[in-house]
């Protein structure tokens, strides 16, 4: 092809391609749920497409998303209807006073010594008056907060059905027409084929452990402390269960932000034994199940550190919103994967072009 003819192709390949990019991104979580959960549930799509023979690809495919629908869709939808009445009800609490921080914070510093009174006046704490209206004024534009995104929840009705029809259609297809369009994506990937090879594989581990480990573990974390707290008669369970759930996802503290000052209250108003459950439920059943699930879900090959967990789960929340609880781990999984290939692509890449080698040292001319 002629070099004009091929620099026009680039820019109206580019043109397109920012054209068409822009005409997804108002669904682009839909879109990256459905490539995630394809990647998720492909062992099951594998499965039936077996058990029916290998016969028929979109029957499987369609049996695959109802189950999808069944196992996830559903439960999410009526833990959320559930979740919008509980912050309803939570801010009628908070509004009428029968909820009150400042006066549960007031309660556990009364019931402490004095010893600790003046510890807590060396750090600014001592003034109970001062704290208390700060406290009771956050939590009210905590509620307020909450109950904003409820209602505005409830308005996008239309918008979230749109993406959750766009993310299982795609979803269906992605599944039947998988072995097909994968192979075309890795073609595209201007790559020697061991490093699409290994790439692809990176991404497919990286979006099982990140969603399926990374999910798991914070949903299970959230049942049991909601569990618990619904035991120890705490109103609002269902709320702090998915509160603990998303901190969950948050390395080093997670859920312990929520039930440690709860037993805390608990044991310095007097409630010995509803504190000493929870400690003891919050230390070996929520703090070990994080030791005791992470290693079989996600594995010790795509573990990251926890202190790029937690700033990319941050930054990921700052940037895309919601999904940044999975998009910004994924990203950041995917941002090591790729520069430990990248000593080994140098290395072919040197054995493949020797001439392009640097010299390991300047010259003595070029020294002086």
């Amino acid at each position: 092809m002629h070099t004009l003819h091929f620099r026009s192709f680039l820019l109206l390949l580019t043109a397109v391609s920012i054209a068409f990019i822009s005409i997804l991104l108002p669904f682009y979580a839909a879109i990256f749920w459905g490539g995630a959960l394809a990647v998720i549930f492909s062992p099951m799509f594998r499965f039936l497409l077996r058990a029916l023979g290998g016969r028929s690809r979109g029957l499987a495919a369609f049996l695959t998303v109802l189950c999808i629908t069944l196992i996830v869709i559903l439960p999410m939808l009526f833990i959320a209807a559930s979740l919008a009445n509980e912050v309803a009800g939570l801010y009628n609490r908070v509004n009428s006073g029968q909820m009150n921080l400042g006066g549960y914070y007031e309660q556990i510093v009364g019931a402490l010594p004095a010893s600790v009174h003046s510890w807590l006046e060396s750090f600014g704490l001592g003034d109970l008056l001062s704290i208390r209206e700060k406290l009771s004024a956050g939590a009210l534009q905590a509620s307020q907060f909450l109950a904003k995104q409820a209602v505005n929840i409830g308005q996008n009705t239309f918008q979230f059905v749109v993406g959750l029809g766009i993310m299982l259609y795609l979803l269906f297809f992605l599944l039947r027409d998988g072995a097909i369009i994968v192979p075309k994506l890795k073609r595209l990937i201007p790559l020697e084929d061991s490093h699409r090879q290994g790439l692809f594989q990176k991404f497919a581990t990286v979006v099982r452990a990140t969603v399926k480990g990374n999910i798991v573990i914070a949903a299970t974390q959230g049942l049991l402390g909601g569990l618990m707290f619904a035991f120890l008669g705490i109103q609002g369970s269902l709320f702090w269960g998915v509160i603990m759930a998303f901190l969950s996802l948050l390395p080093a503290v997670g859920a312990s932000l929520i039930w440690v000052p709860v037993a805390i209250y608990f044991l310095v108003t007097g409630a010995l034994w509803q504190g000493i459950v929870l400690i003891l439920f919050g230390v070996l059943v929520i703090g070990l199940l994080d030791n005791l699930l992470r290693p079989i879900l996600v594995g010790k090959d795509t573990k990251l550190p926890d202190y790029v967990v937690l700033i990319s789960t941050l930054g990921g929340l700052s940037v895309f919103g919601l999904n940044g609880f999975v998009i910004g781990p994924l990203f950041a999984a995917l941002f090591m994967a790729c520069w430990d290939m990248f000593p080994a692509a140098v290395t072919q890449h040197q054995k493949e072009h020797p001439q392009e080698r640097l010299p390991s040292r300047t010259s003595p001319e070029q020294d002086t």
